[in-house]
């Protein structure tokens, strides 16, 4: 009781020389989220299915997406940061409990005096040592509190990895049909020009047209021609970028394709703008990440108060070598109390270092948080002009197509130049190719809906309550 007493005294001299330096850390505050979208939809809350992509209703898409969540590099290194993070989360969660070590030892010396005959000393000795850091202030727990965060933080990250991963993989597959849909676009210019310089080489060689008309005709399907040339190079490197996104090597590479127009390209409701904080895997791990520096931010803290420690030993000690036989025992217990007078500032630097590192993070996450939002009104507007747009597009390639003819028509009755022609030529060309680009504009908007809103993600029910 008098050892107890004793060291209760110390330790209360020692905690009053710690002072006042461990005032609480300011709590951080979620942003105000605003109350709608400034763009014109619903805000009705749709529940998003976590395989968002099936609702395209393309086979190939959930082929390439099934793939590359299994082959993806990507998705292998976030899986070892959740391993790592969980081996850290072990190794930090030990100093709760106490280290036990075992030691043992046997030795023989000889000695030969100056005087007299040698001799020889024996022993043997097994001890059992017992030690454990009370955590009076609680420095330990805020450094557990912080390893779990950040496991948190390591698990949302693979799901947001994820996201991005069959988010991109969506997106590179629609431009790739995209850009087949340019090419069939492409040889059907192809085909159209080279059936007007048929009749322009007619006119010519009966004297009707100019040379300079045939020239600026075959001008015309030399162009398509290195059209079709560059878009079948597009095509080859989206399929190797398309390749990289499955885990594949690009030279063994090669998918199935369908026709870009039977894709389906689903409505999206985008709920309201609070549900955003509940629906995205990066900003709840960001959170995450604020939540394990404010744990730090603590254990820096209690730092500045003395670490108290308690031991125990029990041991057997002998004369005789390898031998335990008549050992004499021991039996020690001892409590320490350290207080760190003078540390040349480290300890409050490290308390200021893990602050600012809070509130970096602090305001990096209210950076996502505006992006977020940015990246939700911008996928709305877009969805919502581009289906409109594709219609009107539609629309003028059949009356550009119909002027072509009668302006082809024209021509080979002799009342209309070569020029009119060629206007009406590049007007139904260039409008074909932006059909395509239109129509791949309206499904990467639809793949920037899911992707923006978390892809049907939830906050686990067991991570969520931990």
């Amino acid at each position: 009781m008098i050892f107890l007493r004793k060291l209760t005294y110390i330790a209360c001299a020692l905690v009053l020389t710690a002072g006042c330096a461990a005032k609480n850390a300011d709590k951080f505050t979620p942003p105000v989220m605003p109350s709608s979208w400034s763009a014109l939809h619903d805000n009705n809350t749709a529940e998003i299915n976590n395989h968002w992509w099936v609702s395209f209703n393309s086979a190939n898409l959930t082929k390439l997406i099934d793939k590359s969540l299994e082959q993806s590099p990507d998705i292998t290194t976030a899986a070892e940061s959740i391993i790592q993070a969980k081996a850290q989360l072990k190794s930090t969660g030990a100093s709760m409990f106490p280290s036990v070590n075992l030691n043992g030892g046997s030795s023989a010396n000889r000695s030969f005096p100056a005087e007299g005959s040698a001799r020889t000393t024996e022993s043997t000795s097994l001890s059992l040592g017992v030690s454990y850091e009370v955590d009076v202030w609680g420095r330990i727990s805020a450094q557990v509190r912080s390893a779990k965060e950040s496991l948190k933080a390591a698990e949302y990250d693979y799901d947001a990895v994820k996201l991005t991963l069959t988010a991109g993989v969506a997106g590179s597959y629609f431009q790739l049909l995209s850009i087949e849909k340019r090419i069939d676009y492409a040889k059907i210019n192809l085909y159209t020009a080279e059936r007007i310089l048929k009749i322009v080489d007619a006119k010519y060689r009966n004297g009707s047209a100019l040379k300079s008309e045939l020239l600026n005709q075959e001008s015309t399907v030399l162009s398509r021609r290195s059209t079709l040339l560059s878009l079948e190079e597009e095509k080859k490197q989206t399929l190797n970028a398309l390749a990289v996104l499955t885990g594949t090597i690009p030279q063994d590479f090669d998918t199935d394709t369908e026709d870009f127009n039977i894709i389906n390209v689903p409505e999206i409701s985008a709920g309201l703008p609070s549900d955003l904080l509940l629906r995205r895997p990066d900003l709840a791990a960001a959170e995450a990440q604020i939540a394990a520096a404010e744990a730090s931010v603590e254990a820096a803290r209690a730092a500045l108060f003395p670490s108290l420690s308690l031991s125990g030993s029990a041991g057997l000690a002998t004369d005789a070598l390898l031998s335990l036989a008549n050992p004499a025992s021991s039996l020690g217990l001892s409590a320490s109390v350290v207080q760190s007078i003078f540390d040349g500032g480290t300890k409050h630097s490290q308390i200021a270092l893990s602050e600012s590192q809070k509130r970096v993070l602090a305001e990096n996450y209210r950076k996502s948080v505006l992006t977020a939002l940015q990246e939700v009104e911008d996928a709305l507007n877009s969805s919502g002009y581009s289906a409109e747009r594709e219609n009107i597009q539609e629309e003028t390639i059949a009356k550009l197509e119909y002027s072509l003819r009668l302006t082809e028509i024209q021509y080979r009755e002799g009342s209309n130049s070569l020029s009119d022609v060629l206007d009406a030529q590049v007007s139904l060309f260039q409008a074909r190719d932006q059909l395509a680009s239109l129509r791949l504009t309206r499904l990467n908007a639809a793949v920037d809906m899911y992707k923006v809103l978390g892809g049907g993600w939830k906050v686990p029910e067991k991570l969520a309550e931990k």
